[in-house]
């Protein structure tokens, strides 16, 4: 029988099959040949006890990918949650968290939250800020469940990653786009206007035989010093149709005279915000200590 893992605690493993979710242990050999079953894995099981749903995994079907943070496999996409107020997005950590996926070779999607108590100025300002940037964007509700057919639409037939900080909802639109997950939902703050870490581990929810979810901890910052600066700019997508009015080959779009970005950035096809955060990851790139 083959089933997808939609679970991993202490050793065990829960996977999604046609009859139900069976409870795995992984047979030794994945350990002796130091082989780790991921939450997305699609893998071959045994029943060992059918009534009770429990078995072995006996083998893990090749991965499409395998992804570090967060651990999972056969990852398609990934849904990229903010708040568009209560708390009012990052930029820089947003834009943090679409170089991870880049990275990761993975397609993003931007989901702004709290459609329902966000002003038009707040509006106005993320799709001046993101409406340029080459990724599809979406302005939900999940508490008045606005806009939730439309994220269906993106993650019909995907295995989607739902990335994002702490209470910005993306447990409210999970709950909303499959209920049986229950999860719990955090309270914002007070003090310092941020969630709680409700989500202890990463978990894949089924919306059909074909299409799933994973929800992943909140993350309060993304270290990308393990890439080079000169990698930087492949993450902005946007940059891509303009430099070829660089003069330079290898314009890093910073300081050098007739690049084709910052025309783009002067004509305003290309968003400030996001280039100003491009600036300020480079230089912190630059920057670093190589030990």
């Amino acid at each position: 029988m083959q089933g997808k893992i939609v679970k991993g605690i202490a050793g065990f493993y829960y996977v999604h099959t046609a009859v139900g979710q069976v409870e795995c242990k992984a047979k030794g050999i994945f350990r002796k040949e130091k082989i780790k079953p991921l939450v997305g894995d699609n893998v071959e099981i045994e029943l060992v006890d059918e009534p009770e749903l429990i078995g072995n995994i006996i083998g893990i079907l090749p991965r499409s990918n395998a992804l570090i943070r967060p651990a999972a496999a056969n990852i398609d996409q990934a849904l990229v949650i903010f708040a568009i107020t209560r708390p009012s997005p990052n930029y820089n950590l947003l834009d943090r968290f679409l170089i991870t996926m880049e990275k990761q070779g993975l397609p993003s999607v931007i989901c702004f939250n709290k459609k329902d108590i966000a002003g038009d100025k707040e509006l106005m300002e993320l799709k001046d800020a993101y409406g340029k940037c080459g990724y599809q964007v979406l302005f939900v509700s999940g508490a008045a469940k606005e806009g939730m057919e439309e994220i269906r639409q993106c993650l019909q037939s995907k295995t989607t990653v739902v990335a994002g900080p702490s209470g910005v909802g993306k447990s409210t639109i999970i709950n909303s786009l499959c209920p049986k997950a229950n999860m719990e939902i955090g309270e914002i703050s007070r003090k310092i206007g941020r969630g709680k870490h409700t989500t202890r581990h990463a978990q894949l929810f089924a919306l059909s035989d074909d299409t799933f979810i994973m929800d992943t901890p909140g993350f309060t910052s993304l270290n990308l010093m393990n890439m080079e600066k000169e990698e930087l700019k492949e993450c902005y997508p946007e940059f891509a149709s303009y430099e070829k009015e660089c003069r330079f080959v290898g314009c890093s779009h910073i300081s050098e005279p007739e690049c084709g970005v910052k025309s783009a950035l002067a004509q305003g096809a290309v968003s400030r915000v996001r280039y100003e955060n491009y600036t300020v990851l480079f230089e912190e790139l630059k920057n670093r200590k190589k030990y």
